[in-house]
């Protein structure tokens, strides 16, 4: 059964695919789930060999044309789930990764790079196989209309919130989603700083059982008119969130 807004996968931009698909498959142990080969790109779908059928996947985008990409700070991260945390950090290490934040300095979870720089968050979790996708992190300008956001358009429901001194934490995902699914974080700075997008980052891809269905309950909902199903080949279609994040909605 399709989980309709469930994550299904983050999409980043490589600029040496194989480059990136052996340091995936080497050091996360990912699998590649499939590959679509076109003219001028390629897509890369990778995960655990173990995940199960509500796991998100992770989306390599390759442009042939040797482009190269701006990092930007709207995106964050994604996180990967270990059993220990500074165990997986120095077996990262110890085999060549980018010896990047430490756990010693960030009690509960560490951060390494992938050959592009995407930012790669460890964090110590008892659900889903190691290393399988636990959230991906947007930063937000505003915290009441992003959660909002999330909540009515995408039917998502409170998973979790930390809140600090200087920013706020909030996970969100389908509430009927099973613990080893992949959750939204929404980071708010309190500072009122604004970010810049950049394109290393493409996208977040979320479920749906039927397409026009749940495109036609988004507009009902107020989401934004981006990318509609026709303009897609009625294969997939795309809105974005109150701060610009791109959210593809796919059939699986």
């Amino acid at each position: 059964m399709t989980i309709d807004g469930l994550v299904d996968h983050v999409m980043v931009r490589v600029e040496d695919l194989e480059r990136s698909v052996d340091w995936y498959t080497t050091h996360l142990a990912y699998e590649e789930q499939r590959r679509v080969e076109r003219d001028d790109f390629t897509l890369v779908f990778l995960g655990p060999a173990e995940a199960g059928p509500q796991a998100a996947s992770l989306e390599l985008t390759y442009n042939h044309d040797g482009r190269t990409y701006a990092m930007g700070d709207a995106w964050g991260h994604v996180a990967v789930r270990v059993e220990d945390v500074h165990d997986a950090y120095y077996e990262l290490v110890d085999a060549g990764v980018e010896d990047y934040r430490r756990p010693e300095d960030n009690p509960g979870y560490a951060f390494v790079r992938d050959p592009d720089g995407h930012e790669i968050e460890l964090v110590q979790r008892d659900v889903g196989p190691r290393w399988s996708l636990d959230h991906t992190m947007l930063r937000v300008e505003a915290a009441d209309a992003a959660l909002g956001w999330y909540v009515r358009k995408l039917g998502y429901a409170p998973a979790g919130r930390w809140e600090a001194d200087t920013f706020a934490n909030y996970f969100l995902r389908p509430p009927d989603a099973a613990p080893e699914a992949m959750a939204v974080e929404l980071t708010y700075n309190y500072d009122g700083r604004a970010y810049e997008p950049g394109d290393a980052w493409g996208h977040l891809a979320v479920r749906a059982s039927d397409l026009g269905d749940y495109w036609d309950q988004l507009m009902t909902r107020e989401a934004e008119d981006y990318r509609d199903p026709a303009s897609c080949g009625d294969r997939y279609a795309f809105t974005r969130d109150a701060d610009g994040h791109e959210i593809e909605v796919v059939v699986r």
